[in-house]
């Protein structure tokens, strides 16, 4: 993708950062916006700084702000979101106002401008704790928090604009995505980037519940791949975006600390609310529909993370 007019929505945070700034070394003119509620200013000031991006500060659940920056757009990445399981049980009216009425107010600008195409981040979290794995698009969803119904609506909502209005979409259901400019300092953050700050600072890594729960990862530039095959493909619905192997929380541990060459104690405390058990993805869809196919294993993804937080101490 190239020579395109294209605007990433939360493109401050960690995937909408790596996804802008990708595009923007592909001759793309590319337009970031994002509040800087969860997104960081840091992670793209140096696009800014060399005018590589356009930086728009504002939120998603402005409507007469995304009409304005639309204007021109051929593609618009929506990554903005409010993350995290948690932080939706603790808060869920503004859970709900940001991520489905500010993914509304994204497909109503993209209709009224004439966007070629809008690409959803959804999350694996829209699959609940269903005993069956991996996890096809074809299952019912079953949603165990705030968050997860959020994405789901939006899902929903993405899929009538394209029935109803003719609006090209596609809804990514990324699984735990990882990588560089994943911000560890959140109480809300993913669990790689604590883990590796942790270790690197030969602090104990925190774990939830007894740490034999399972998670499918996927390295950030498998998720720019997924996007970007996407967006230039003629597909419209829902796929899995994954790494399609399982790992327990123990064993993600483990294998950090045997990268970084620093070994300590790990500390359990009790699961958290909305957290689900188990989780791995069939990613076939994709790559049958638009050729997604995995550059990274989990070693070779985790070493290139570990190798930036290193760079960051």
């Amino acid at each position: 993708m190239n020579n395109k007019r294209i605007l990433v929505t939360g493109g401050a945070g960690f995937i909408g950062s790596n996804l802008a700034r990708f595009l923007s070394g592909a001759k793309n003119q590319v337009t970031v916006l994002d509040d800087l509620s969860t997104g960081r200013k840091e992670n793209i000031i140096d696009l800014i700084d060399t005018n590589a991006i356009q930086f728009i500060h504002g939120s998603i659940t402005d409507l007469d702000l995304l009409q304005d920056s639309f204007h021109n757009i051929d593609y618009v990445f929506h990554e903005a979101a409010l993350p995290s399981v948690p932080r939706s049980i603790k808060d869920p009216l503004t859970t709900n106002q940001v991520n489905i009425n500010g993914t509304l107010n994204v497909l109503i600008a993209a209709k009224d401008n004439k966007v070629q195409k809008v690409i959803y981040a959804s999350s694996s979290s829209v699959y609940g704790d269903t005993p069956t794995l991996p996890k096809l698009e074809t299952m019912i969803p079953h949603p165990l928090s705030p968050y997860a119904i959020t994405k789901l609506t939006a899902e929903y909502y993405c899929q009538v604009f394209t029935d109803v209005f003719q609006l090209p979409t596609v809804s990514l259901r990324y699984f735990n995505v990882y990588g560089p400019h994943q911000d560890p300092a959140s109480q809300y953050a993913a669990v790689i980037p604590k883990f590796i700050t942790s270790i690197l600072n030969n602090e104990s890594p925190i774990i939830y519940g007894d740490g034999n729960q399972t998670r499918d990862f996927t390295y950030i530039a498998d998720v720019i791949q997924a996007n970007i095959l996407a967006a230039e493909s003629n597909s419209t619905g829902v796929f899995n975006a994954a790494g399609g192997k399982q790992i327990t929380i123990n064993e993600l541990a483990d294998t950090i600390m045997d990268i970084c060459g620093i070994h300590v104690k790990k500390t359990y405390l009790d699961y958290r609310p909305g957290d689900i058990k188990h989780s791995l993805a069939d990613s076939s869809k994709a790559h049958h529909t638009f050729g997604f196919t995995l550059q990274y294993d989990m070693e070779k993804g985790l070493k290139e993370t570990i190798e930036w937080y290193r760079k960051q101490q």
